[in-house]
């Protein structure tokens, strides 16, 4: 699969990793057809397996990186990593706060972002949308650094990221269809919903590749800004969801989900990385 994905230039190599995370967010979305409600525990344990897998791919394969490249670009490395990190939260949290959407299982009162009068179902399939801008941009970077020619930036390692982010897809796609079908809708219109989801990261992807081939000193920045993105998600939405328990008593699923995921993507990283 390296042989062949080799041939094709970075941008296109990023927009078949992309089309992969979102066609494993759209299998998620599938399970509408076979399930009209999943159990809350269920639920949080893929949430915090997602958690896992986007905490290890920030290190392992954006952070890690991200130092050694400005390193050998003769930038004080803990600088720039630290301001490239800070500045794709502060990106999120921007879009947070400005972005309306609304997570599964909470109030039509209880919407983040600026005011508006969408339907109920466009606010949730926006809630997951906002996960997605980072993991599609944190492929497309990856792909873009592999052109820079610097030994901590791997095709093997692009891919082992675009598989572990296209992983932890899934559960955030059937955490759109299926709440949406449990509300009434029906399978079909649950799963378009639940898949279109994941149509930024192909966007996201694309757009992270061009810029770090284009302007090539940005590349430790760019790397840092996605794993900053990436973790601002983490803390402030699916963590929180994933321990969100319906007043139910605490349960540890969802950090046993978290570990599974951050040693899968681990491994992966540094298997294939």
């Amino acid at each position: 699969m390296i042989e062949w994905f080799s041939q094709y230039p970075p941008v296109i190599q990023a927009l078949f990793g992309t089309f992969f995370t979102w066609g494993l967010t759209a299998l998620g979305a599938a399970f509408v057809f076979f399930f009209k409600s999943i159990k809350k525990n269920v639920l949080n344990g893929m949430l915090g397996f997602a958690a896992g897998v986007m905490i290890a791919a920030s290190f392992w394969s954006l952070l890690a990186p991200a130092i050694e490249m400005a390193e050998n670009l003769g930038y004080i490395a803990w600088m720039t990593v630290a301001i490239g990190f800070l500045a794709g939260g502060l990106f999120l949290w921007i879009v947070d706060k400005t972005l309306p959407h609304l997570h599964a299982g909470l109030g039509g009162d209880q919407v983040e972002g600026i005011k508006t009068t969408w339907q109920r179902s466009i606010l949730l399939v926006l809630a997951i949308t906002l996960h997605n801008i980072p993991e599609g941009l944190a492929v497309g970077v990856a792909f873009g650094a592999v052109a820079s020619g610097m030994p901590s930036a791997s095709l093997s390692g692009a891919i082992a990221l675009a598989i572990g982010i296209g992983l932890q897809n899934m559960p955030e796609g059937a955490a759109v269809s299926i709440p949406l079908r449990r509300e009434g809708f029906s399978r079909t219109k649950s799963f378009l919903y639940g898949q279109a989801s994941g149509i930024v990261e192909p966007i996201a992807g694309v757009l992270g590749a061009y810029a770090v081939l284009t302007m090539r000193p940005i590349l430790p920045y760019a790397l840092a800004f996605a794993a900053g993105a990436m973790i601002y998600v983490v803390v402030e939405e699916l963590i929180p969801e994933a321990q969100h328990n319906d007043g139910a008593k605490p349960s540890d699923i969802a950090t046993i989900g978290c570990m599974i995921g951050f040693a899968v993507m681990m491994v992966l990283d540094v298997a294939l990385g």
